[in-house]
């Protein structure tokens, strides 16, 4: 089979708990793109927080980011699929959460929300190099088009407090728990819009691109990614994935730390 799309997770699947793209998998993805792969990116982050990464690998294309929320060539400022969270439930999101003392954190396609400097802020700038707008959000849905909000899980509490908010949206808001090797104590929360998912984004990534979804192989290792890989016609998980990740995958790779990310692309694609 040749696969004409390589669809990336980045966290624990592509970066390591470093930070670091490790040079083997710069050089399969490098071997991909010169045979003529597109290759595209599928992540929680927002396009911001993939530039240090982005601008290391042969990535001029169309990526997956916010979780699904919006399909975008970032170099470019072209847009092919977005779903945006409705004003309306970004105004009671941000009024549940400032009145239960929730840190909640909102971004837009180019900008990443918080209203005062905490310790997920220090992690985005240092890790992710996305440097917060910090503002105070009464009246942001009505400037802004927020296309994911967030949260850093980081004790038992801030838990606790997550999972009650989850309760009060349930229906109106999509929640995943993401992670990342740099991290592996903390969840960060992708909160996006009910319908959104990385399944639907690929699907509408894949059409754009003309390639049938038999043609397209998924690489990925968190819950977040169950749709992708669902979706896919060849799906890879990482050996670092949970087992119910592992359970939809066609095959199972190396894990981030050993250059999984290379070994399938050398096995199934160069």
């Amino acid at each position: 089979m040749k696969y004409r799309l390589l669809v990336v997770d980045i966290d624990g699947t592509l970066v390591d708990k470093n930070g670091i793209v490790s040079a083997e998998d710069k050089a399969a993805l490098a071997q991909a793109a010169a045979a003529g792969v597109c290759v595209s990116l599928c992540t929680g982050r927002v396009s911001e927080a993939c530039r240090r990464i982005t601008r290391q690998l042969p990535l001029d294309g169309y990526h997956i980011f916010a979780d699904g929320a919006i399909v975008c060539n970032p170099e470019q400022c072209r847009e092919v699929y977005v779903r945006p969270i409705d004003p309306a439930v970004v105004k009671q999101a941000v009024e549940f959460a400032k009145e239960h003392d929730i840190e909640l954190e909102l971004y837009s396609s180019t900008k990443y929300f918080a209203r005062r400097e905490t310790w997920s802020t220090g992690a985005h700038r240092e890790f992710f190099g996305i440097e917060p707008t910090l503002t105070d959000f009464d009246g942001l849905w009505q400037r802004e088009r927020i296309i994911k909000a967030g949260m850093a899980v980081t004790n038992p509490a801030e838990a606790e407090k997550a999972k009650h908010m989850f309760r009060q949206f349930a229906g109106s808001l999509n929640v995943s728990w993401a992670w990342t090797p740099a991290y592996p104590d903390v969840n960060f929360l992708n909160i996006v819009a009910p319908e959104v998912s990385k399944g639907k984004a690929l699907e509408a990534l894949a059409a754009y691109l003309g390639v049938p979804m038999s043609e397209v192989m998924a690489v990925g290792d968190g819950n977040n990614d169950l749709t992708l890989l669902s979706t896919a016609g060849l799906a890879v998980a990482m050996e670092n994935a949970p087992d119910e990740i592992k359970a939809v995958a066609d095959f199972i790779t190396l894990d981030v730390e050993h250059n999984g990310l290379a070994a399938a692309i050398k096995k199934f694609v160069v």
